[in-house]
């Protein structure tokens, strides 16, 4: 994927490109790690690369379910549990389940077609007391900016392990040439 979203001719276009793009820029952070590296906690926090990535996967599940009008509990205790790749689970396993979400948001979002229908909001503790209702337009905002927030942590994360940045990363991944003032990142460099 491009480091860019490309022309956007619709409001729902522009919101599925961009959450589509930082679904791509918050798995990039993973690119050339081992088991063990996605597992690491190099920074102050509990946070991993792996743990992130499954969060954001968990996340845009949720958030799924509240469009689809699923009813759901919520349970702190799975919510802890997915920021961390749990013993026997790889990231293979995380990107495919962050593919399957990712596959039936966008055909949620597009079937249903009104980025202003509303779902009731529920009672977590983080809500805002003074709102009632979520539309589909909010809910992508929402999205778009928690997976932006966790892949700047991931970043940091990633950087404190092998010292990998966004754009040398994209170009490795991406298979962009080298220049002057860019070098695609190579494992163990």
């Amino acid at each position: 994927m491009p480091a860019q979203v490309g022309p956007v001719n619709t409001e729902q276009e522009g919101l599925l490109g961009y959450l589509a793009q930082m679904r791509f820029v918050i798995r990039l952070t993973a690119y050339g790690l081992s088991a063990e590296q996605l597992r690491a906690t190099p920074t102050a926090s509990t946070l991993s690369v792996g743990g992130l990535i499954k969060h954001a996967a968990s996340t845009e599940e949720g958030w799924l379910s509240v469009i689809r009008r699923e009813p759901q509990e919520p349970d702190y205790a799975r919510y802890a549990e997915n920021f961390k790749l749990a013993d026997g689970e790889t990231i293979e396993d995380v990107f495919a389940r962050y593919d399957r979400v990712a596959e039936q948001t966008e055909k949620t979002v597009t079937e249903l077609g009104d980025l202003n229908f509303e779902m009731p909001t529920d009672g977590a503790p983080w809500n805002r007391k003074d709102v009632t209702h979520w539309n589909v337009r909010w809910i992508l905002l929402h999205l778009i900016q928690e997976t932006a927030r966790h892949a700047g942590h991931a970043d940091i994360i990633r950087e404190s392990i092998d010292g990998a940045t966004a754009y040398p990363l994209m170009a490795a991944a991406e298979g962009w040439p080298a220049t002057p003032w860019l070098k695609p990142w190579e494992k163990g460099s």
